[in-house]
């Protein structure tokens, strides 16, 4: 795998950052995870395959093991507020001090400077600053947050992990790591620079929710089935459209592709109601109409194209996404199948790694400075 060789410290966090070093880890990296004593790390999902250290940062003695761990690691992942690591005596000025190659990767909601940088927030309230929350909307409605998808995930993690492989990129010219500072807010704004450039398109210029590809046209809508299920239709261009209307059983004459918007959504919602999902698939089956199933969780496996695609893994009732992209040589493996680490499993092996004798690694533990998972052994 690509990233083979290459090792990560992850201190642990909910979302954005697991799933940063879960891409890391499936492209080959070997990822250690720091956990807070007591910690429930059962709410990371994204840990699979991840090695478990468990430290009292409070504590002198477990600070000194983070510092010792950066110095033979490639890459540190923190997804705290602005000063904490600082606070810590673990901020980036002292560990690339130590480790000059170590990529010091800041994954944070408000970035490390402005007002609202020691402030808290989820990624409703990231992509609300953004901007592009207002873009999600239909007509006479709030917004509509897309879940916690595009700040968490899109402008958070993902973004996070391009900035790391970036900055890898160039330290294989220079020889020198430095700190990648991924905001949530600017990750979405980039992740949106699309919509903030196109505004000037005739496919906006309407209020949100009025527009083409906001849910304002009838040809870029989503519709109820028969058997309360949904169809996604997406027949922008006018050949497209065309398919679309000779499956529905309409004429151009009945439905102009640029007629009144409103109405037509009805008429349409009206004839997709006739027919079942299925009904529905097959009708579209042999046209290019730009029409597919809304498919469920537990649908998309089992889609032909999806297993096909090798997209899921899925074991015992468990989805598990493939990782993306595909790679010809090297490709990535999904850990999802792996066992996720319990709190502290792998305290012992790693600091017997780093050099710590079982006496000193057993004193750590009596002072309560680490933690170590009762079934885990050397």
């Amino acid at each position: 795998m690509p990233l083979k060789g290459l090792k990560v410290i992850e201190f642990s966090g909910l979302a954005p950052g697991p799933f940063c070093g879960m891409l890391l880890r499936d492209f080959g990296a070997t990822v250690i995870r720091i956990d807070k004593i007591g910690q429930n790390v059962d709410l990371d999902c994204l840990g699979n395959g991840k090695k478990s250290i468990c430290l009292n940062l409070k504590s002198p003695n477990a600070v000194e093991i983070v510092k010792k761990l950066s110095r033979q690691s490639d890459v540190l992942i923190e997804p705290f507020r602005k000063g904490v690591m600082e606070k810590l005596g673990l901020g980036p000025t002292v560990l690339l001090e130590a480790n000059p190659q170590l990529i010091y990767a800041r994954l944070t909601g408000y970035g490390q400077e402005g007002p609202l940088a020691r402030c808290a927030g989820h990624d409703i309230n990231y992509i609300a600053i953004s901007g592009i929350l207002s873009l999600f909307k239909r007509k006479g409605e709030p917004p509509l947050p897309p879940t916690n998808l595009a700040a968490d995930f899109g402008g958070g993690g993902l973004m996070c992990a391009l900035g790391i492989l970036l900055a890898l990129l160039e330290r294989s010219k220079s020889g020198l790591g430095q700190v990648v500072d991924n905001s949530m807010v600017h990750g979405s704004a980039y992740l949106g620079s699309w919509l903030f450039r196109s505004q000037n398109l005739p496919i906006w210029g309407n209020r949100p929710g009025e527009n083409i590809l906001d849910s304002g046209a009838h040809f870029y809508q989503v519709y109820r089935t028969k058997d309360d299920k949904h169809l996604a239709v997406g027949a922008l261009e006018p050949q497209f459209y065309a398919d679309l209307l000779k499956g529905l059983g309409l004429t151009e004459q009945q439905a102009p592709q640029f007629g009144d918007f409103d109405e037509l959504k009805t008429l349409f919602g009206d004839i997709f109601k006739q027919k079942t999902r299925e009904e529905w698939e097959d009708i579209f089956s042999e046209l290019d109409a730009c029409v597919t199933p809304v498919l469920e969780l537990d649908e998309a496996p089992k889609h032909a194209h999806n297993s096909l695609q090798g997209t899921f893994s899925e074991t015992e009732g468990k989805i598990v996404p493939n990782p993306a992209p595909k790679l010809s040589r090297t490709a990535g493996r999904s850990m999802g199948m792996e066992k996720l680490a319990r709190r502290g499993e792998h305290t012992r092996e790693v600091l017997a790694e780093l050099g710590f004798s079982l006496q000193e690694i057993k004193k750590l533990e009596d002072s309560k400075s680490i933690e170590c998972y009762s079934g885990s052994k050397l």
